[in-house]
């Protein structure tokens, strides 16, 4: 006699196949400035020059037309708050130097300015991530789009994905 598949079991399934999908479209961004988890030195902060770190990038498919950069506070006050954005970054690049921007469209940060704004919290110690997100196309956002236009446009297009999480704290 056979048993039915409990819905629990299904399930499970489902979990273990959409972790293996996701584990094979896991891009790595690291810095040679910092490690997965560490501090951020201040040099990279609105305490030092306020310059971008440098970052390394790994893992990504050959299928990618293009890469997205975003850095964000997902501890600010107001909520997530952004403090890079770049997007249509060819996807042969493998590292940012430190204090440049890669090749591609930069956007308006939440200081509400292009480019790259370091770490500067208003109290306490904050989480800043840098994700690498890899597409299945260029997006057509023009020069200067906000965060939640870029989001938008790199819905259903996400092929692999990276993050590099930092942390900062001012000192008093």
């Amino acid at each position: 006699m056979r048993k039915p598949i409990s819905s629990g079991a299904v399930v499970i399934l489902l979990a273990a196949i959409i972790s293996f999908a996701a584990g094979a479209a896991r891009m790595k961004i690291t810095s040679s400035a910092f490690p997965e988890g560490g501090t951020i030195p201040s040099k990279f902060t609105c305490d030092g020059s306020d310059t971008s770190p440098p970052l390394q990038i790994t893992g990504v498919p050959s299928e990618a037309k293009s890469l997205v950069l975003i850095a964000d506070d997902p501890d600010a006050p107001g909520g997530l708050f952004t403090h890079w954005l770049v997007w249509n970054i060819p996807p042969q690049t493998n590292s940012i130097p430190e204090g440049a921007a890669p090749k591609g469209v930069q956007g308006t940060n939440d200081f509400g300015k292009s480019g790259y704004g370091g770490p500067c919290p208003p109290s306490g110690t904050h989480r800043y991530s840098f994700k690498i997100f890899a597409l299945d196309r260029e997006l057509d956002s023009r020069s200067g789009a906000k965060r939640s236009q870029v989001d938008a446009a790199m819905k259903g297009h996400v092929i692999a994905q990276g993050e590099l999480v930092g942390r900062y704290s001012r000192k008093k």
